[in-house]
């Protein structure tokens, strides 16, 4: 079946290309790009005043695939990232069994092709069991496609542990993904620490505590030339100690929620679990360091950090709650609220920040439109406005921070491999 995909605003800013014409789509590639296309016995669908791009890829996400599928499971999951105009998903490896060795790792592919919506790229564990004293099975899940290493969940307290982790991830050409914040300092804390969590008499995590392990593992990305990828960063002095290694050539890179871009701890204040997450939501100088970050280059890429929960678990007193947020429906629209309604960022740069950037860090297909390509495609409306709400949402988590506010923007189609897996917020598969 040809598809074609008409009169969009066409944003493919790994090509410089930002246009008005057709895409068509036949056998899972895409056939042309731009100009006005024959229709003949074609699907067609009209994008006339909406933009088509590079489906967008979320680099850090939680499947929860296998052990917690009461949390989610991997069906339920790219079901939510088709929703949210996303076509590939990078999940991490904290599951149960932890994906530390390639039998575990075969068995989530083999999840994957069973019931994926979107395709899958799979994070393998840097350390078995997530504990940080022995060493994943690295070379074997490497040759079976892991996209990158990560504790994440965990902060690799050792020193000695990380560099050496550092030197066999390099050696087999993989990035580290490092949750940094020190254990010492924020295990024992449930929010950012400062006047917010002051008056509310919560126990916070200091952000220096981000700071500081940011700072360690740069330092060992610079001793030992591995690409350490800075996951969901969140704090002002973070977001400076990356500029300032890059500067310096070091091999960093990073990342940000959009539920970072999008709130501050002030929005924590009726103690609700839905916004309770690791690394905690900060300040307000905070949160316009990371927008500053995003528009400088500091900051590669936004993600979800998609991490649900069983609905008993966060609907508790907000001490008691989990770590971790449902967003894979709601990040495309956050971002384009804040960053381009409310910040000046082009949908180019979006694009960029939400697609290209991913792909490349990740080493995989996608982040761009070309003929012959696969033909993974958003179509978004800039401008649509719709208030959000966790029961209408395809992840099993009904808690959203976003619950009840309305968001300007949102994929109105998702296209994967020719497949239209979501039109108009209604998910096909």
């Amino acid at each position: 079946m040809k598809l074609v995909i008409k009169n969009g605003i066409i944003v493919n800013p790994a090509r410089k290309q930002h246009e008005k014409g057709d895409i068509v789509i036949e056998n899972g590639k895409i056939l042309s790009i731009g100009g006005t296309a024959d229709t003949e016995g074609a699907e067609v669908y009209d994008a006339n005043g909406l933009f088509v791009a590079p489906g967008l890829i979320d680099m850090h996400v939680h499947l929860r695939e296998p052990g917690q599928e009461a949390k989610e499971d991997i069906h339920t999951g790219t079901q939510a990232a088709g929703a949210g105009g996303i076509t590939r998903v990078a999940t991490m490896a904290n599951t149960k069994p932890v994906i530390d060795n390639a039998a575990v790792f075969r068995d989530v592919l083999r999840r994957v092709d069973e019931c994926g919506v979107v395709k899958v790229s799979v994070i393998g564990a840097l350390s078995k069991n997530l504990e940080g004293k022995q060493l994943s099975e690295m070379g074997d899940m490497a040759a079976e496609g892991a996209a990158a290493f990560s504790d994440d969940g965990h902060y690799v307290e050792s020193a000695n542990f990380m560099r050496r982790a550092m030197e066999y991830a390099d050696m087999l050409h993989k990035m580290v993904i490092d949750h940094a914040e020190d254990a010492t300092m924020c295990s024992g804390g449930f929010m950012n620490e400062g006047k917010v969590s002051y008056a509310m008499g919560v126990t916070g995590r200091p952000a220096a505590g981000e700071d500081i392990a940011v700072a360690r593992d740069l330092l060992l990305s610079e001793m030992t030339g591995c690409h350490i990828h800075i996951a969901h960063v969140s704090s002002a002095k973070a977001v400076e100690l990356i500029r300032e290694a890059k500067a310096k050539h070091v091999n960093c890179t990073t990342e940000v929620t959009s539920q970072h871009l999008y709130f501050t701890d002030e929005w924590l204040k009726n103690y609700e679990s839905s916004f309770k997450m690791a690394p905690p939501i900060r300040t307000e100088d905070d949160r316009k360091a990371l927008i500053e970050g995003l528009k400088d280059g500091t900051i590669d890429a936004i993600i979800t950090d998609h991490a649900p929960h069983c609905n008993e678990e966060k609907d508790v007193p907000f001490n008691c709650a989990p770590n971790g947020i449902a967003g894979l429906e709601t990040s495309l629209a956050s971002a384009l609220t804040v960053l381009c309604h409310n910040n000046g960022f082009t949908i180019d740069r979006l694009i960029e920040l939400m697609s290209v950037n991913p792909a490349r860090l990740l080493g995989v297909e996608g982040g761009v439109l070309e003929e012959g390509a696969a033909a993974d495609i958003v179509v978004i409306d800039p401008d649509k406005e719709w208030t959000v709400h966790g029961n209408e949402l395809y992840t099993k988590s009904l808690f959203t921070p976003y619950e009840g506010l309305t968001l300007k923007g949102r994929a109105v189609l998702t296209v994967v491999d020719g497949e239209i897996v979501m039109k108009e917020g209604k998910v096909l598969k």
